[in-house]
């Protein structure tokens, strides 16, 4: 029998002796005299880093799921200070892959892919900004442990920020203000020490930006981003598409909401609240969503089945809030076990399927593309992961009546058209990442003061005038992104005009959408977004049309669904 993740060996990792199998596998590379030699001293290589990765892993897992337990916040604190060292050793590696003699006989077997991954990161590290990355790294976990700190008073019981969420959907619209309310003070309490931690990330990206001879941060978030294939200028035509086609899609989805909801002004209290009757909430427990998931895995494919299965059987999910876990959910994927590990805060809401579907999206790509001999290689870049995750949101929709019952069509109309609101707003948070970078002198008050420019461009339709740091344009001091993974929220827009259009595939031929999602999760990190994104049959969102080809299907179907039964 496999296996439990509660039973998987942590050892932290011995860092001086790391450095001296690395040096002496560094030192022979010098001296190997054909590809194959080489090839055996690089797979030895890949063999540490691959233990390094996988204590790291399981380190930042345990850490996440109890904040509060001391020995894994000091596992945590020791990969912060020491990871900068590992991406050193990285960085040699690449550069020896770089001007190996035997580029080409290795570049044959191993694919492109790698040399462009090669390149870019050698160019996001030097050892001269060592410190400067742990700092990064310590004060990006300062936001972590900050924000799963929140002990919230509400109606009587002390709530973290995920455990309140169910309030801020309740059906009494007060209720909802209240607990909103909560949350935005938690934020506003701590206003002055997260604007603290972020400003002095902006300064040290910047910092560590100049000393790799960069102009500003924005090229090498791109570069750590290892986006080989398209820049910032090819982000700002897909921007221009977002603005001109779906803001106003979602202005009219907006205007049904207000409708719908009795109110003349949609306000950040209404913002996830859709339906006068409630939203759809599962009809049981976690446990209870779990079998159900079973059952819904099982049904749709063999590979499905077996995956989830594994899932389930080694431990390899953490679901349910509770007291001191970390805010958010993520995909780990642990080597040395060659299994994922899903990471979320199940609570009460339909946010719970939304996010075992997408994690598990993740998880199925990485279990499809365990067959990759190159570490690189079991996973894609960021926007690609994303394709996964979101389009298993949509491929499992036959299902969702296990989770819903009478409540299905309501969720699916959610789902989808959430799915339209989000993009503007993922794409303004890039958009104000761009400002913040290319600006890092800003202040603190003029980083809101853009913030909220850009909710006025991208989501005109909500008043924030009520809560006085929301009308300031603090409400991206909750979004964990900004602060922990600069330039990455844009990848989850470019996955979902990705995964749109699998949902409109899906619509027509559910067997071969569903056969084309395969082939791509297997495809792992094999390839370039855009070279994936072919991969797959889909139209790149960097080409002119692409957003209006496949929004135009979508605003039908929701414009056709019948929402006096909601």
């Amino acid at each position: 029998m496999s296996q439990r993740f509660e039973d998987f060996e942590y050892i932290r990792p011995d860092m001086e002796q790391l450095q001296q199998r690395m040096e002496a596998l560094f030192a022979s590379l010098s001296t190997v005299a054909s590809a194959d030699e080489q090839e055996v001293v690089l797979k030895r290589i890949n063999q540490i880093r691959s233990e390094f990765d996988s204590m790291s892993a399981i380190a930042r897992i345990r850490h996440t799921v109890n904040t509060k337990d001391a020995f894994y916040k000091a596992e945590q604190d020791f990969f912060d200070q020491n990871t900068p060292i590992y991406q050193g050793w990285v960085s040699r590696y690449y550069e020896a892959l770089m001007r190996s003699p035997f580029r080409a006989q290795l570049e044959e077997k191993w694919g492109k892919q790698l040399f462009r991954i090669a390149e870019l990161t050698v160019k996001t590290f030097s050892q001269e900004i060592v410190d400067d990355l742990r700092l990064e790294n310590k004060l990006a976990s300062d936001y972590v442990k900050l924000t799963a700190s929140a002990q919230i008073d509400f109606e009587g019981k002390q709530l973290n920020l995920a455990q309140l969420t169910p309030y801020t959907l309740s059906t009494d619209r007060e209720t909802r203000k209240r607990a909103q309310d909560a949350k935005y003070a938690f934020f506003a309490q701590h206003e002055a020490e997260l604007d603290d931690i972020y400003d002095r990330l902006v300064k040290v990206r910047t910092a560590i930006a100049h000393k790799l001879g960069y102009g500003n941060f924005v090229e090498l978030g791109y570069a750590r981003m290892k986006r080989s294939d398209y820049n910032a200028a090819n982000v700002a035509v897909f921007r221009e598409q977002v603005r001109a086609h779906l803001v106003p899609l979602a202005s009219r989805i907006r205007e049904q909401q207000a409708k719908l909801l009795g109110v003349d002004q949609l306000t950040y209290y209404d913002d996830k609240y859709r339906f006068p009757s409630g939203n759809p909430v599962p009809k049981g427990d976690a446990d209870w969503i779990i079998e159900n998931g079973k059952r819904m895995y099982a049904e749709l494919s063999p590979e499905t089945d077996t995956f989830f299965r594994m899932m389930t059987e080694q431990g390899l999910m953490d679901l349910v809030s509770k007291p001191g876990k970390a805010v958010g959910g993520y995909c780990s994927y642990i080597k040395t076990h060659r299994v994922p590990f899903i990471f979320s805060n199940f609570n009460g809401t339909s946010g719970d399927i939304d996010v075992l579907t997408h994690e598990a999206g993740h998880a199925f790509q990485k279990y499809m593309s365990g067959h990759h001999t190159v570490p690189e290689y079991l996973h894609p870049t960021l926007e690609a992961c994303e394709i996964h995750s979101m389009s298993m949101e949509f491929l499992v929709w036959p299902w969702m009546e296990l989770f819903f019952q009478e409540d299905t069509e309501k969720y699916k109309y959610a789902h989808l058209s959430d799915a339209i609101l989000f993009i503007p707003y993922g794409t303004a948070v890039d958009e104000f990442q761009h400002f913040v970078y290319e600006n890092p002198s800003a202040t603190p008050a003029e980083r809101k003061a853009k913030w909220r420019e850009l909710e006025r461009i991208y989501r005109p339709d909500l008043a924030l005038e009520e809560n006085d740091l929301l009308d300031r344009g603090g409400y991206w001091f909750q979004q964990r992104h900004i602060f922990r993974s600069p330039f990455y929220y844009i990848d989850y827009t470019l996955a979902q005009i990705c995964a749109l259009q699998f949902w409109v595939k899906s619509q027509a031929d559910a067997g071969h959408t569903w056969t084309d999602y395969v082939r791509l999760c297997k495809e792992g990190g094999s390839g370039s977004f855009t070279e994936l994104v072919a991969v797959a049959g889909l139209r790149s969102p960097f080409t002119e049309g692409t957003v209006a080809s496949v929004i135009d299907e979508i605003g039908e179907w929701l414009e056709r669904a019948d929402l006096s039964q909601f």
